[in-house]
């Protein structure tokens, strides 16, 4: 069998709330499906599966707040027949050529009160909560199992008893900035950075943007944000050690550059989620990808692999001002491009001094992946693909 967990959506998660299942028993699950909305610190985050199989038993019930890593359903594997009794969570994930599970007597031969004692965590926890002997509560659940509504029931049916005081309604803005501060709490102490930054001409960019809008209705026009985006990949190409994971004491190298776009919320806070295979793609996908991916995260709605999937993170605050940016890397990432704004400064042209847009392009690495040698030459090589923009704008390998 397989077990389902909950996965890690981001280095500042350490558990979530179930909200709604998508699923049910018997279903057939392909990768990619969604499965399940679970309420992060950061957004209710649409669940994909990872594996194919079929859905056997749903362990986490919706409003069940449970750790990650925790198992919340299994699932049998293409072929595979249902065992008599459920694997112990965090046992070995059977296998069809595997050593049989464990036996149980058929079910005929279990008493009507052994049946009734099978319960979930959440309905055991709360059968405890309201003092109700487990074998009194009649179970609607998949083998007589005990659910949350079961022993609801049975509570409303007995005398009420007094009012509970309502609990204070979360503040989700002070719950994710405490988030967000473990997490670079301990980006900071595990990982050694180093910081690098270079002043990039953007009088080309900025020229054929213009032209290429010109040429395009409004609905087309693209954002220098797209074209820095695509430059960030198409470099990172070239320096596959600046765009990965560093996970149990090794550094393993991405296939692509997702790149993680750190965006800003209206209640407060801020959430990265992952562009997929920025590279690769043209820039009026990216275009639109990015309008996308900005009008989901604010409302609420993104998907796992979007929070979990980003190999680099990006942040450009130069909407806001500011001139340079030096970030905290995201962990398990091992590098951060900081972009402030684009402003007129002085530079020397033909030996005589004038204003020409420019930005500063910042960079935070880990010093057990890269140095800072590599790291000036990412830089420099960003720097001279926005001189060549026509280069960026269409799909890359």
């Amino acid at each position: 069998m397989i077990e389902f967990n909950l996965p890690s959506l981001g280095a500042d998660m350490d558990e979530g709330t179930l909200l709604e299942w998508r699923i049910t028993p018997g279903q057939a699950v392909r990768k990619g499906d969604i499965v399940a909305v679970v309420d992060t610190t950061k957004a209710a985050v649409d669940v994909e599966s990872w594996v194919e199989g079929t859905v056997h038993h749903l362990v986490t019930e919706p409003g069940e707040t449970i750790a990650v890593g925790t198992v919340m359903a299994w699932l049998l594997a293409p072929g595979e027949v249902a065992p008599a009794e459920l694997p112990a969570a965090g046992a070995p994930m059977g296998q069809t050529d595997g050593p049989a599970l464990p036996q149980t007597p058929p079910t005929e031969h279990l008493t009507p009160a052994a049946l009734r004692t099978r319960m979930s965590p959440v309905a055991r926890r709360r059968a405890e909560q309201l003092g109700i002997d487990p074998d009194a509560v009649h179970g609607t659940g998949p083998d007589g199992a005990v659910t949350l509504k079961d022993v609801e029931a049975l509570a409303s049916a007995r005398i009420t008893p007094p009012p509970a005081v309502a609990a204070a309604p979360k503040d989700r803005a002070a719950e994710m900035r405490r988030a967000i501060a473990a997490a670079m709490a301990r980006s900071k102490r595990e990982i050694p950075h180093y910081y690098l930054a270079e002043t990039v001409p953007m009088r080309n960019a900025l020229q054929w943007l213009a032209a290429h809008n010109a040429a395009h209705p409004v609905t087309e026009r693209l954002l220098p944000a797209v074209l820095l985006l695509k430059a960030v990949a198409v470099a990172l190409g070239r320096f596959p050690e600046l765009n990965g994971h560093f996970v149990d004491g090794e550094y393993r190298p991405a296939a692509a550059a997702h790149i993680g776009v750190a965006i800003s919320l209206r209640q407060g806070g801020l959430i990265a989620p992952a562009l997929h295979d920025v590279g690769a793609k043209p820039l009026d996908a990216l275009m639109s990808e990015l309008a996308d991916l900005v009008k989901r995260c604010r409302a609420g709605s993104l998907r796992s692999s979007e929070m979990s999937d980003a190999t680099v993170t990006l942040t450009n605050l130069g909407d806001g001002g500011v001139e340079t940016v030096f970030g905290v890397i995201y962990p398990p990432q091992v590098a951060l491009v900081g972009l402030g704004r684009i402003a007129d400064r002085p530079c020397v042209e033909n030996g005589t001094v004038v204003a020409l847009p420019a930005l500063t392009a910042s960079l935070a690495a880990d010093h057990r992946v890269s140095d800072g040698h590599r790291g000036a030459l990412f830089l420099a090589e960003l720097r001279e693909m926005l001189q060549h923009p026509d280069s960026l704008a269409g799909g890359a390998s």
